[in-house]
């Protein structure tokens, strides 16, 4: 099993200095031998190294560097005067070095290896890469890419041509062919089965026309038999915009409200709460911890609040909030209950019957491209000249359609929704969410949630704290960008991706392999 990584221990430093002795040294006479068998780069301290490993062994590596003057500067003078025009749009690096072990020539190294480069370069802003590509591989270099802008330089023992690679380039050439597969553990976008594919690519209707409007009301008629609501309201855009216009509908109330919250997305509701202006007091809980019941209780009994706002699927730490607790408390005292569903809409089956406003998306668990957002209702409303026009769901009472939406987002939707007859995609769902607690329990990962729901898994990664960046060179594209998952260094995967099981058993075995690596 090939994969890739950062070099960044002392023993993965000394296995790429005996690789660069024997390739430089030994190989192609560009240094004095020496007897340690070793060979340091004169800039290693200002070096990336992208390695790629054959199980547990080194099988080749590249060096590259930032910093100015590069080795071609010294003997060219400023590249920026060499170099074609496509390769002045950004940064530049330099690759120091580039060497594969001679038992892993077999082509696929090289390739990943400028596959890496590439990707990795591209993602830290780099525009162009410049290469000394020795003689003897030219034309290596040219099937990764690489193109000559200027004349040879060294000696006849080691000469080199002055190369470039940009992302074009690499794009074009027979490296790009050797593609890694990647799989994706993102909550959303979601890789779009043939049949939603279809749908986006079918020929628009107007908004206007009748056949829309018996498409979107058999959309909302779905949706409605999915969430045990009365009212489904369609806006174009995302969950947040879904949550600002059940927040405006709480801002004409004028009443003071709780809000209750326990990760990220508890935290953005409060603000978007303070962009209106509401009257409201917070219930904070530890991230990934279980609300105090008992807590919520004694602030609602005081009669302080005609409201409560909360996130059912906090996709910040996987954790399924206690839907049906919240809303026999908030019944007791006559208080509006209005949740955050987004993540949690279409990953299980739950009532949303007794609920004042919920929300939910087109994109995560349900499966089909992000742009639909959807805010449930459990009592009619009506328009308000206090709020903004697109924001007013009571615009779109009794079927109507205010403003655009596009056809194909409709169909693709009314197409996912039939994956959910029979309850096929909630049990799929479910069965995927058992294997991982099966899997990470096999591993001795610790969710940070007890109360799982299937869409998104947390773990808190200690031991590996470049696990998701190593993954994803070696094709695993795990969710740790957002920066609430940075300040706490955690990890998640994702389950509602179609090739999930495959993409699940290949990380497993990649993640073994990583940890006997390390430890």
């Amino acid at each position: 099993m090939y994969w890739c990584k950062i070099a960044r221990t002392e023993k993965e430093f000394e296995a790429i200095a005996r690789l660069n002795y024997e390739t430089f040294v030994e190989e192609i006479p560009q240094h004095e031998p020496d007897p340690s068998g070793m060979r340091v780069d004169a800039f290693h301290h200002e070096n990336v190294y992208v390695i790629v490993l054959k199980d547990q062994e080194l099988a080749g590596m590249v060096a590259f560097r930032a910093a100015r003057p590069f080795s071609l500067d010294l003997k060219l003078g400023q590249v920026e005067e060499y170099l074609p025009k496509d390769a002045l749009g950004g940064l530049l690096c330099e690759v120091r070095l580039m060497a594969v072990d001679k038992a892993h020539r077999n082509g696929r190294v090289f390739y990943y290896l400028a596959r890496a480069l590439s990707d990795y370069a591209y993602e830290n802003g780099y525009g162009a890469a410049l290469i000394s590509g020795t003689v003897r591989e030219q034309k290596l270099y040219n099937q990764l890419g690489f193109e000559p802008f200027a004349d040879p330089v060294g000696t006849e023992e080691a000469k080199f041509i002055p190369m470039v690679l940009t992302r074009d380039r690499f794009d074009q050439s027979v490296a790009s062919r050797f593609k890694q597969k990647r799989y994706s553990f993102y909550p959303g976008p979601v890789q779009q089965s043939d049949a939603i594919q279809r749908a986006f690519s079918a020929s628009p209707l107007s908004h206007r026309t009748h056949e829309f409007e018996v498409m979107l009301e058999r959309v909302k008629n779905n949706l409605l038999s999915m969430s045990g609501a009365a009212y489904a309201h369609l806006l174009l855009g995302s969950g947040t915009l879904a949550n600002e216009a059940m927040i405006a509908q709480l801002h004409l109330l004028g009443e003071k409200g709780l809000i209750v919250k326990n990760g990220a997305f508890g935290d953005r509701l409060e603000k978007q709460a303070e962009r209106w202006q509401l009257s409201f007091d917070v219930a904070s809980f530890e991230w990934g911890s279980p609300y105090n019941l008992s807590l919520i209780e004694e602030k609602l009994a005081t009669g302080a609040y005609s409201w409560l706002l909360m996130v059912h699927g906090e996709t910040s730490t996987g954790m399924l909030n206690n839907l049906e607790e919240i809303k026999l408390l908030c019944n007791r005292y006559s208080v509006l209950l209005c949740m955050d569903c987004v993540s949690s809409f279409g990953a299980l089956p739950f009532s949303l019957e007794g609920v004042y406003l919920a929300t939910g998306v087109s994109g995560k668990a349900i499966g089909t491209m992000s742009g639909l957002a959807f805010v449930f209702a459990n009592t009619e409303v009506t328009s308000s000249n206090n709020i903004p026009s697109y924001l007013d769901l009571g615009l779109s009472v009794n079927n109507a359609i205010p403003f655009t939406i596009p056809s194909q987002f409709v169909h693709s939707l009314e197409v996912a929704l039939k994956a959910y007859e029979n309850g096929e995609r909630y049990n799929l769902l479910h069965r995927r969410m058992r294997f991982i607690e099966d899997e990470v329990s096999k591993h001795g990962i610790e969710l940070l949630s007890d109360n799982h729901y299937p869409m998104i898994f947390t773990w808190k990664e200690v031991k590996f704290p470049y696990l998701a960046e190593d993954a994803r060179m070696s094709g695993f594209d795990l969710h740790y960008k957002s920066d609430y998952l940075i300040v706490k260094n955690l990890l998640q995967v994702s389950c509602i991706q179609p090739d999930f099981e495959d993409a699940w058993v290949k990380f497993m075995n990649w993640l073994g392999n990583y940890r006997r690596y390390h430890d």
